[in-house]
């Protein structure tokens, strides 16, 4: 059954249940349910029987003893046997040869870091966070690493939220907040102070990335420059965006509008060269996250249970207009393919 999700918030790894106004922390399923289901609810695999090829890196939220791990399967067979490393992330992203977790550390303190890891997921360096985590992304060649939290609110649709997006060298320098960065809007330099950024996706080059910012009410896609420090749009109601494989199209989340039914989030695709904007309007259930490339031509993303609380699954989707969303990995979050 496609899960019915009427509210959610896991861009900031929070789940508004259907019908109810609880909030539920994603963290707290990895201890209550741990001490409940002993045991993981799919087949597993060793880490050296996935190796180094082609494979899915995800975040597992089956209800067992493995929930909140980080765990691979192969992409010749996504809903096969899974295995499981010992790192636990908000969110993760991952590249050949290294990975990035963002995570909540609670305590009578909470604390949330950015992990570094490498490709036998051992710690390579760790960085404080200012708020909840909610996004991450790595360069094509891993030597990037972009992550975005929420130091106000809760939800990308919350008046008055704000975040910060960072963008820093695996185990180096930083660029810092980019918010910092000089912002370019319909071709006038503007410095807004309502300003928010999020949701990067970087080029090949490792020096162009691409960005949602939102100010005034309105949200734009923007082209980054590290080495200019600047922000230039491209085109507007563009949120979450991720650049295809191939670099000429852009992925991310447009926001629709109904009467009886409010607000929610469909998954489009931009045609970087011409500008033609596709909305996929066959997956109707609100699409809260950073979409992930599968291949130039299919996008993968995360989608909510309503019925199991904490439990996600992730669904797919062919770009072309009319293709039905597919099941892909269930239990899952946050997905990044390794090719």
């Amino acid at each position: 059954m496609r899960p019915r999700l009427k509210a959610a918030a896991f861009g900031a790894v929070v789940v508004l249940v259907a019908g109810s106004s609880t909030a539920y922390a994603l963290g707290e399923f990895s201890r209550t349910h741990a001490r409940e289901h002993r045991a993981p609810t799919v087949q597993t695999a060793t880490l050296a029987s996935i190796g180094s090829a082609p494979r899915v890196v995800f975040r597992h939220t089956g209800l067992d003893a493995e929930y909140g791990h980080v765990a691979e399967v192969g992409l010749s067979d996504p809903s096969g046997p899974r295995a499981f490393t010992s790192v636990s992330c908000d969110r993760v992203y991952a590249r050949a040869n290294d990975a990035s977790c963002l995570v909540t550390k609670r305590g009578v303190v909470t604390r949330y870091q950015a992990v570094d890891l490498d490709q036998s997921w051992k710690t390579l360096d760790t960085t404080s966070l200012p708020g909840l985590p909610s996004r991450t992304r790595l360069s094509p060649d891993g030597t990037l690493v972009s992550s975005t939290v929420f130091v106000n609110g809760d939800s990308y649709m919350t008046t008055g939220f704000s975040t910060r997006t960072v963008i820093r060298h695996v185990n180096g320098a930083s660029y810092g907040n980019l918010e910092g960065f000089t912002l370019v809007l319909d071709g006038r330099r503007v410095a807004p102070v309502d300003r928010n950024i999020w949701g990067v996706t970087f080029a090949p080059d490792d020096e162009t990335f691409y960005a949602t910012v939102s100010t005034g009410g309105r949200t734009y896609l923007v082209k980054g420059s590290l080495s200019r420090r600047t922000l230039t749009s491209v085109a507007d109601t563009v949120e979450c965006p991720s650049l295809s494989p191939d670099g000429t199209r852009i992925a991310f989340k447009q926001v629709r509008h109904d009467k009886s039914r409010g607000s929610w989030w469909t998954p489009a695709v931009l045609d970087l060269a011409t500008g033609k904007r596709t909305v996929l309007t066959r997956e109707t259930h609100n699409v809260d996250d950073q979409i992930e490339w599968l291949d130039d031509d299919t996008i993968l993303y995360g989608l909510a249970r309503d019925d199991e609380p904490g439990v996600t699954d992730v669904w797919s989707l062919d770009t072309t207009p009319g293709a039905q969303p597919r099941l892909f990995i269930p239990e899952a979050w946050s997905p990044a393919v390794v090719r």
